[in-house]
This record gives structure tokens, sequence and C-alpha cells, in this order.
């Protein structure tokens, strides 16, 4: 579990850069120059429970699954956020986007969290 926690936490790191930077070329900043915190890598490594998970779930649909991963990676969005906002610490803020839920979850992230818990399955599997 640990390697996995590990492993989890480093990819979760990569892909926020990766997105980050993404966002960046919309933006017309060319250099793409992404961004993450040193707090995401825990949050990223929580990831790793994904794969005692997705072995009980062997036979449930992708659907079902990724479902519940989705689920469980917006909960783990919440209560981390939440956490972090009351010390001044999260280094997230989507206080200004639409269909955010008290500045710490987007919902129109779903897709996008979907599609992480499948990766993450395969990545663990």
């Amino acid at each position: 579990m640990k390697n996995d926690f590990i492993k989890c936490g480093a990819l979760g790191w990569c892909m926020e850069i990766f997105w980050t930077g993404l966002h960046a070329l919309g933006n017309r900043e060319w250099k793409m120059t992404g961004h993450s915190s040193l707090l995401m890598f825990p949050i990223y490594g929580m990831a790793a429970c994904i794969g005692p998970v997705s072995r009980r779930l062997k036979k449930v649909s992708p659907l079902i699954r990724g479902s519940l991963y989705m689920l469980g990676i917006f909960a783990a969005e919440l209560g981390t956020g939440m956490f972090l906002k009351h010390f001044h610490m999260c280094p997230w803020d989507y206080s200004n986007t639409p269909y955010h839920y008290k500045g710490v979850i987007r919902l129109d992230y779903a897709p996008v969290w979907f599609f992480t818990g499948l990766f993450y399955e395969k990545i663990l599997s």
C-alpha cells in the first residue's frame, strides 16, 4: 500500500501540472506553465485506496466503478478542501467558477474524476 500511495501521489502531481498547463494554454500563456502544491501529494496518494476497491468490484461494469470512484474523489476533495480551508491552506479555490460547492469542488469536473478513477484503477491493477 505504501508503494501505491507514493505512485498515486507522484502521478497525481504530474497530472495536475499537465492539467494546469493546458489551462494556461487556454489563457494564451504559451509557456504552458503548470503548478501544484506540496499539500497535494498526500491527497493524490489517497487514490491508493482505489486498488483494493477495484479488486472487489472487478465484475461490476466500468460505468458503475467509474461513478463510485468519481463520488469517492469528490468526497476526498470536499473533505480535504474543507479541512485545509479551515486553516487557510487550501491550494485550490473554485469560488469564481460555475457549479462549485463551497469553493472546494466543481461539479462540472465529474467526467474528469470518473475517468481519473478508472485510470488509477488501471495503474493500480
